[in-house]
């Protein structure tokens, strides 16, 4: 905690442009990071709105600039909203170093925001979902079995204690040693490699959770004989989630192709509804 602080104190020298009024306002949008949740880009409104005031601090005179940091922010992003604040002082560390320089490459900032989403998640969810929740409720419960009326409010101090304290420390670590981070990383020219790796990492995640989310199966069954032929089966011998995945990859690529979102969405119901009467499909 007392090296944040120190870092905090030393951001001027390093040329950092936020102040703790910044960290203030970015803590408490990150908790309206969910307001906005959809199934096209799930949380990034809510992650863009975060860091907007400071966004247009980092490019105050550069319209242009400003542009295109909102356009890259409106990439896909999701994952457990208390550590995302990290994430967010990060993404800020790397628009200000792209703000002085416009020869940097910019698609490593939507390659950190996606190889950090499954870590951090799974971090968040193991602390917040699998331990302050429920210790939070077993404290709030015990009080509410005696009666007391300070149960509720227990449960909300015991839970959102940390839930805050990691919001307001993500966002200070994130700028100040994620910004050190990249510019070593840059100065050696190990960019490209952390964000080749951060591709790869977010490909692995994202076929994760394809494979997870994605259900399609094909219940086809053929009789040869006494033989019976279930399709699915010889789908999963050649590759597991085939469906899914071409699924997945058709509507990437009408995405590519501009596709209006309604138009992709209107022709998975009909096709999905076809199939599905056809018999050559199911969920």
């Amino acid at each position: 905690m007392s090296e944040i602080l120190n870092n905090e104190a030393t951001a001027a020298d390093n040329g950092h442009v936020l102040t703790n009024a910044d960290f203030r306002g970015i803590t408490l949008r990150s908790f309206t990071l969910m307001s906005s949740f959809n199934y096209e880009r799930m949380q990034s409104l809510g992650f863009l709105y975060g860091i907007m005031k400071p966004l247009r601090k980092i490019y105050a005179g550069d319209d242009e600039g400003l542009r295109e940091a909102m356009h890259r922010h409106m990439a896909a992003f999701n994952m457990t909203c208390a550590p995302s604040t990290f994430v967010m002082g990060i993404a800020l560390a790397m628009e200000e170093m792209y703000a002085k320089d416009k020869t940097m490459d910019t698609s490593g900032v939507n390659a950190i925001k996606v190889s950090l989403m499954g870590p951090l998640s799974g971090i968040g969810d193991t602390f917040f979902w699998g331990i302050f929740r429920i210790l939070a409720c077993s404290l709030g419960v015990s009080f509410a079995a005696q009666g007391n009326p300070i149960a509720p409010f227990i449960l909300l101090f015991v839970f959102n204690l940390p839930n805050v304290l990691v919001r307001w420390f993500g966002i200070k670590l994130g700028y100040t040693q994620g910004s050190s981070l990249i510019e070593k990383l840059e100065k050696g020219g190990q960019m490209q490699l952390v964000t080749h790796c951060a591709g790869i990492i977010g490909a692995v995640s994202i076929g994760t959770m394809i494979a997870m989310w994605v259900s399609i199966n094909c219940p086809l069954v053929f009789q040869i004989g006494e033989m019976e032929i279930i399709i699915q089966d010889y789908l999963n011998q050649i590759f597991p989630k085939l469906l899914p995945l071409a699924a997945t990859l058709g509507v990437y690529g009408a995405l590519k192709k501009g596709l209006n979102t309604s138009a992709i969405i209107g022709g998975i119901v009909v096709i999905g509804f076809v199939l599905g009467v056809l018999g050559a499909v199911s969920m």
